[in-house]
């Protein structure tokens, strides 16, 4: 029992930006589920349970006892990881046939979201990393769940809600991509694929307004419908670009060493694979399954690689050997 004191210490050094791993863990459990791997999706999404209860746990007892590094915390890029971790792990609930408790996850991240976003943006920089996206991101994980619970429980209220929340989302992300650091492409720890992951989510909520349409409930007309198409075909084709561009980057200079950062490539990887197969489904294109599935695949390799990388670094944390590579990724970056 020697080595708890260690562990537990070095759980509470844990960034906001942990929240990572709940979102790459739920977003791959979607992606396994769209490519019919459903065993394996539910072990992913009862490990996204496990630590987004754990992420819960810490971030009231740090709201309780360390209100000062609490409001620190919050004003970093990372605390949007609460808002997107809850929203895509609602996503997965709802695609499980679990309406209550998505809705119940729904009102929760949207409570959060309003809040963060405000003091995250207000504390925006120059020259910051793919963290900075994440303000896009978690709009579009938002959009994401209300037009997926628009379609599955046939509420127009919230397809309606979730086109606004796709709007303002584009648009995010438009104000963040010139504060993006072209230089993280070559130096970024991980956290720099949310510059694609943002427009992967973005055409995932895409594909889930189009899908939210149905007999019993009426919401596009016909130009709208195809304005939405085509905005969504195109999304996932800028996503499959800066995948190719990312890719290459980290090819061209790897950076093999575990960091926190790498969640978040683990989340665009994994969102790029489940949204290649909700617009697959959505618009029609049946030849996009097959490199959806393969992207999917991918990304459950590259989070088994990243999961053995957080259980070294916890091991070493728990020794107290802090400040390792570990201290890297969005944590570092969203403070610069």
């Amino acid at each position: 029992m020697s080595g708890i004191p260690g562990l537990r210490a070095w759980w509470w050094e844990r960034p906001p930006a942990a929240g990572t791993a709940v979102m790459a863990t739920a977003v791959v459990s979607i992606g396994l589920h769209l490519a019919g791997a459903e065993t394996v999706s539910l072990i992913f999404l009862a490990l996204a349970c496990v630590g987004w209860l754990a992420l819960g746990a810490d971030f009231a007892v740090r709201l309780a006892r360390q209100r000062e590094r609490w409001l620190t915390e919050a004003r970093t890029p990372g605390a949007l990881t609460a808002v997107a971790a809850t929203a895509m792990l609602g996503t997965r609930f709802a695609l499980l046939g679990v309406p209550v408790l998505a809705e119940a996850l729904l009102a929760l991240a949207a409570l959060c979201w309003p809040v963060l976003l405000y003091v995250v943006v207000r504390h925006w920089g120059h020259r910051m990393p793919g963290a900075v996206f994440l303000c896009c991101v978690a709009t579009q994980a938002l959009a994401v769940l209300a037009a997926t619970l628009a379609g599955t429980e046939a509420v127009a209220w919230l397809a309606h809600t979730a086109l606004v929340l796709f709007g303002v989302g584009l648009l995010l992300y438009g104000l963040a991509l010139p504060r993006f650091d072209p230089r993280e492409l070559t130096r970024g720890p991980g956290d720099h694929w949310i510059a694609g992951g943002a427009l992967s989510v973005s055409a995932l909520a895409g594909a889930r307004l189009i899908s939210a349409d149905s007999a019993r409930l009426y919401l596009w007309n016909v130009d709208d419908s195809g304005v939405l198409r085509d905005v969504t075909v195109a999304l996932l084709v800028l996503d499959l670009a800066w995948y190719a561009v990312l890719l290459v980057a980290e090819l061209a200079r790897p950076r093999p060493r575990y960091g926190l950062g790498r969640w978040a490539t683990v989340f665009s990887m994994g969102m790029t694979g489940a949204t290649t197969l909700a617009v697959a489904a959505a618009v029609g294109i049946g030849w996009l399954r097959v490199p959806g599935r393969v992207l999917v695949w991918v990304s459950f390799a590259v989070w088994l690689a990243a999961a053995a990388g957080a259980v070294l670094a916890a091991r070493s944390g728990a020794r107290g050997q802090n400040g390792g590579p570990e201290e890297s990724g969005v944590t570092s970056t969203a403070r610069r």
